[in-house]
């Protein structure tokens, strides 16, 4: 009994060994990952052209169903969301 008990105790330490092992790797690798990502294909900066077609796209909706939007954002947020964009789909 006691020999199996022993046995047991070394497999389950030698599984989460292993675990432990294949988590840091893929860590490891996901951020190696994300690293030459960026080099190769910088994130662009946003351009001032996509906010006005928001604007014209929100121009569209009544301004009572905005404003009616946004406070109900404001409340289920407790003030620290805000609108950007509202579209029809």
């Amino acid at each position: 009994m006691s020999e199996n008990f022993s046995e047991a105790l070394m497999l389950m330490g030698v599984g989460l060994a292993t675990v432990f092992v294949v988590l840091l790797l893929v860590i490891g690798f996901g951020n190696l990952l994300i690293k030459v990502v960026n080099k190769i294909a910088p994130e662009e900066e946003k351009k001032a052209a996509p906010v006005a077609a928001a604007k014209s796209a929100s121009a569209a909706i009544d301004p009572q169903v905005q404003q009616a939007i946004a406070k109900a954002i404001e409340q289920m947020t407790a003030g620290k969301g805000r609108v950007e964009k509202i579209e029809r789909l």
